[in-house]
């Protein structure tokens, strides 16, 4: 298993995977890192839907698809890199549909106040991430399908406590993901007040 740092250093969002299954015990290993975030009263009110029937992935992408074309896309033009632009494109229009597993994450309405959910259960999201970067495979963080919520609840049968807060299209990367290219840390922390260099 590789270090912890490594994995934080290597995660970044994928949006073009190969076809080849990922196995139930890959998943459970994803998914019970996942439940090891913290959240608020240690309610743990996320609640994972792993999609892999066909059918569904397609209805999820579709989502996802007319989303990003009735103004995403217009939103990102001109504020990402014309080869970032294309790679988001492309894993707009099909890459989400394409990855072999796609795990929606809610939050229990029932297990954590609405107004706050979010942040007992991105925690999990992140876990998510990082875990399946450990065991190599790729993932991404969108949430553009929850534009069309009443869409994408009817295609799952989503009762009214579930709220959809992200979805994560999980799978082998069809290629090899760079590493990800970040501000250094020290240009974004601060010494006891806003404005102190690091």
């Amino acid at each position: 298993m590789p270090d912890f740092f490594e994995v934080v250093h290597r995660q970044r969002a994928c949006r073009a995977f190969r076809p080849d299954p990922v196995d139930d015990d890959t998943l459970g290993k994803v998914l019970d890192a996942a439940t090891f975030a913290p959240s608020a009263e240690n309610r743990q009110p996320w609640v994972f839907l792993v999609v892999r029937e066909a059918a569904l992935r397609g209805a999820i992408g579709e989502c996802n698809r007319k989303v990003w074309e009735a103004g995403a896309r217009a939103h990102s033009e001109g504020r990402l890199s014309p080869g970032l632009l294309r790679e988001v494109d492309e894993g707009a229009r099909g890459g989400v549909a394409e990855a072999p597993v796609i795990v929606v994450v809610c939050g229990d309405l029932e297990l954590g106040n609405a107004r706050v959910i979010e942040a007992s259960v991105f925690p999990a999201v992140q876990n998510l991430l990082l875990a399946a970067t450990a065991v190599g495979l790729g993932s991404a963080l969108t949430t553009l399908p929850l534009a069309l919520g009443d869409e994408l609840r009817g295609a799952l049968g989503l009762p009214g406590h579930l709220q959809p807060l992200a979805v994560v299209p999980l799978g082998w990367p069809r290629k090899p993901l760079g590493p990800p290219r970040r501000i250094p840390f020290a240009e974004k922390a601060f010494r006891d007040r806003y404005g102190a260099a690091w």
